[in-house]
Formats: structure tokens, sequence, C-alpha cells
């Protein structure tokens, strides 16, 4: 089957016409008082992200960021009132842990190649597949799980559901060994004709693909948030060990080649800061910001690695130790270029709306 190309904002891709609607759907998620939230516009999300950032075990920033950033928002903002009185106001009120189920051992980045199935049967969905990579997966009390629920083109026949992770016929690996976030609980979910009620599909059948995308870009932007807080502090704490460090006779500081290096990533700290920002000010206007995320989500990744690297050099020996958080930084803030999107995913979103990409259809 070919896809329709659709002509969106100076460009043309299969995917054009998601970011179209995505456009009339940017509107920032701010749990009302009635479910136990505030009421507040996304800026103080991102305000908690940056605080959380100085959480040294990033593992438990991801897992709260898991619940107000990545499994939450479409449920409040296209969930039924009964969907949300029994999912989201236990979920606000930290009475129930929430999972978020996109990604599978065959479709991390690539959404629109999901395996997953549910099938309506009767007045129930039957589930069968399997998501990896699932924070908070075995602590889980629900999981809002993205999945296949009817035929035609993948960005348009996908559903949310909200599942809830004592239901027969799910099983939760072990703990994954990953290489960082150690701390992070991280499974491989099944499910096996696991039943779940039609009513707890999260708004329109056939939406799911445009609801985790508009999910994706709070998580990117909070994702980013929290990465500002480490990076600023390992600066600083290179910094302070450098000027202590005698190296050939003077403070290893004193070094161009290292106040030079530190300077250019405090730099590049704030300019990614101030990327952020402006996209969340645009957010929280209702404005499109998919590339503008996608540009901060890029630079996060990859200045993460940057910084890291660097300052474990500085560090020597000391720096190579398990002991040392410049150590633990360079392994748990690897996945920033992975989670949420890797990097190679954001430069191919920023060049959609560059209008840089091949014009050619899909070969199948």
């Amino acid at each position: 089957m070919e896809r329709d190309y659709v002509f969106c904002g100076g460009t043309w891709d299969p995917w054009a016409q998601v970011s179209c609607q995505l456009s009339s759907l940017t509107l920032p998620f701010s749990p009302l008082a009635e479910y136990g939230g505030q009421g507040l516009d996304f800026s103080y999300q991102i305000a908690m992200a940056e605080e959380l950032g100085t959480i040294r075990s990033m593992g438990v920033s991801t897992a709260i960021l898991l619940q107000t950033s990545m499994a939450t928002p479409a449920l409040e903002r296209f969930g039924s009132e009964e969907l949300k009185q029994r999912f989201l106001v236990p979920s606000i009120a930290g009475d129930f842990v929430a999972c978020l189920g996109v990604s599978e051992p065959g479709a991390g980045s690539d959404v629109s190649n999901i395996q997953t199935r549910a099938k309506l049967r009767g007045g129930d969905y039957i589930i069968n597949g399997s998501k990896m990579w699932t924070t908070s997966g075995s602590q889980a009390d629900w999981m809002c799980l993205l999945a296949n629920t009817g035929a035609g083109p993948p960005h348009l026949n996908k559903s949310l559901l909200c599942v809830p992770m004592n239901l027969a016929g799910i099983h939760v690996s072990k703990s994954i060994d990953k290489l960082g976030l150690n701390a992070s609980d991280t499974v491989q979910v099944f499910f096996e004709d696991v039943r779940v009620p039609r009513k707890f599909l999260i708004g329109e059948e056939g939406r799911g693909f445009h609801y985790q995308m508009l999910q994706f870009q709070e998580e990117r932007m909070s994702a980013t948030a929290m990465v500002l807080t480490p990076m600023a502090d390992i600066i600083r704490q290179t910094i302070d060990y450098a000027r202590g460090r005698v190296l050939f006779n003077k403070p290893l500081l004193d070094h161009q080649v290292v106040h030079f290096r530190l300077a250019e990533l405090a730099t590049e700290l704030e300019l990614l800061r101030s990327l952020l920002y402006r996209a969340v000010a645009q957010h929280t206007r209702g404005l499109d910001v998919t590339e503008l995320v996608s540009m901060g989500k890029l630079k996060a990744g990859r200045l993460c690695r940057e910084v890291t690297d660097s300052c474990l050099q500085f560090w020597g020996g000391q720096g190579y130790t398990h002991k040392a958080l410049v150590s633990r930084l360079f392994r748990d803030l690897r996945v920033t270029s992975i989670g949420g999107g890797a990097d190679e995913v954001m430069l191919a979103i920023i060049c959609k709306y560059m209008d840089t990409l091949p014009r050619t259809k899909s070969v199948k």
C-alpha cells in the first residue's frame, strides 16, 4: 500500500499530516485541581525537572519524570472522565506507579513499526506482543500502552490503552542489566491474550500514534531540563578538582587546554538552556515546537557525551573509578542520546522541517 504524501509547512513526507495535526493538539499538560494537580503551566514542570537533576541517582529522577511527562499526559488530555478517576488521580497522588509501553525488541525509535496488537473481541481488547525498556515496569500499577488496533497506514492504526499490570497474561522479566541508571527498574513486558475492557481506550481508536507523538514533545523537553543540572555540577566539580591538582608544577586548571575547554562546555550548556526555555515558552502558548524540541533533545544528548567525556579526562585515573561522580554521569547521561528518540531520529525530524529530506516514497 502506498502512503499518501501531504504538504505541510514546506515539507513533503509521509508523516507531514501527523505534524499538521500535532500542531493543533499542542496544549501544555497541566492537571487540574479536580485530579490532584495544581493547574500550572508547563514551565513549572521544567523547573521541577531541573531540580530533579540534583538527585545523584538518575534512576530516581527518571522514574518521576516518567510519571509526570511520559505516561500520563495523553490520559489527562484525551482520556474519559472514568479513566482519569481510575488511573490519573491515583497516579498524581502517588498511590499508583505508571509505566509507558512503546518500544519493542524490534521497534525502538521506529515507533511506526511496533508489532504489539490489541484486537477488539466483543467488548474487550485482546493484547498480544511485548514491550522493551519499560522503566518502572516491575513496580507499575498500570501501563500506557501503544498497540496496533487496526489496519491501514502506521500512523492511523494505533491506539493508546490503560492496561492494569495485574491482569492475567502479563509477564514481566527480571530487571535488565544496563550500562547506567542501575537504580532504574527497566524490564521487558510480555502480553499473552491479555483482556482489557474497551472503555480503557484513551481517546479515539486509531489516534494513538498522534497522542504518543504529543507525549514525546513534553518528555523530550523534560529530559533536556533534567540533564542541565548534572552537567553544570560536574563542570563546577571539575574546576574545583583541577584547581587543586598539580600537574607539571602548576595547577591542572592553569593549563590553557583545560580552562578553555571548560569555558566552551559552559557556553554550550547555557546555549542549550536558552533553546529549551524558548521551546517551553512557545509550547505554553500552544504553538507547535516539534522542531525546537528536537533540536534541544539532539543537543542535550550530544552535550551530555561531550561534557562527561571531557571532564572524566581531566579527572584522570580518579575519574575512571566507580566512586567518582563523573564516572557515574558518564554512564548515566549516555542514555540521553538514545532514550525518548535517538539522535538520528531528532536529525530526521529537523530535516523534515527544513525540507531537506529526500522526496522519494518508501520502498517495500
